[in-house]
């Protein structure tokens, strides 16, 4: 058993899993699946009730979860509705445009991309890169995520990240300032690519639910003409793409 686990936790988590396993458990059936002892299943099951994850629904049928386990994956099944919401929007855009879109939000101090528009493309010269996480201080789609996600928010990341001295942070203020102004984030790797990528954030009032890229060769345009051609459109999508999520999920 690795040294950081938690024993307590880690029989806790095995009895929710148990539990997640059927829609009813006997207080027998948890015990022979978690190799538990009786009492440890007993204790752990006496807090899950109190805590209301639980409940008991009688000496023959035994126990089950309730609903309010669903809210330990509020934020998983936010990104399965903006996924949703985005998906016909962006694939509108890259049928009558034909560059590559990608949607991306905010995982554990990086950038992950949820869905691409890369496969429908036909001027897109990499794969959907679906669940890879891109750097934030890097990527157009991290930046763009900073720049304009609520101060508290920004601080926190930046927290996560850590590493950065002073000057970095100054940097990197005027350069979040400078994507503030200009509406949109340019990839900045810490090499010449042959990719380069655009990106505004999806909001819904202050909160940056998204983000949303374009991704081109770096021979074919230049950022002012990117820029130009697709900053106001990218940024109608955006739009559009939040409206669809406060309509499937009204505050």
């Amino acid at each position: 058993m690795p040294a950081a686990v938690i024993e307590p936790v880690r029989r806790s988590f095995a009895v929710l899993e148990a539990l997640s396993r059927r829609r009813s458990s006997t207080l027998g059936a948890l015990v022979r699946e978690t190799g538990l002892p009786r009492p440890t299943v007993v204790r752990l099951l006496q807090t899950l009730i109190a805590l209301d994850y639980a409940t008991r629904l009688s000496r023959q049928q035994g126990y089950r979860l309730t609903d309010r386990v669903l809210g330990l994956s509020e934020s998983i099944r936010f990104v399965d509705h903006l996924v949703d919401a985005a998906i016909p929007h962006m694939s509108r855009f890259t049928a009558e445009h034909g560059w590559p879109l990608y949607l991306a939000t905010l995982s554990f101090g990086a950038i992950v991309i949820r869905h691409s528009t890369a496969p429908e493309s036909p001027m897109s010269f990499e794969g959907a890169a679906l669940n890879t996480r891109r750097p934030m201080l890097i990527s157009a789609l991290g930046r763009a995520w900073l720049a304009f996600c609520p101060d508290e928010e920004r601080r926190a990341i930046l927290r996560d990240i850590g590493g950065l001295t002073r000057r970095q942070e100054a940097a990197l203020d005027e350069t979040l300032a400078r994507v503030r102004r200009q509406g949109v984030a340019f990839t900045q790797p810490p090499r010449p690519t042959r990719l380069h990528g655009m990106a505004v954030p999806i909001r819904r009032g202050p909160r940056v639910l998204g983000s949303l890229s374009i991704r081109f060769p770096r021979s074919a345009m230049t950022e002012q003409q990117v820029r130009q051609r697709f900053g106001r459109r990218l940024h109608a999508l955006a739009r559009a793409i939040a409206t669809e999520v406060a309509r499937r999920l009204p505050a």
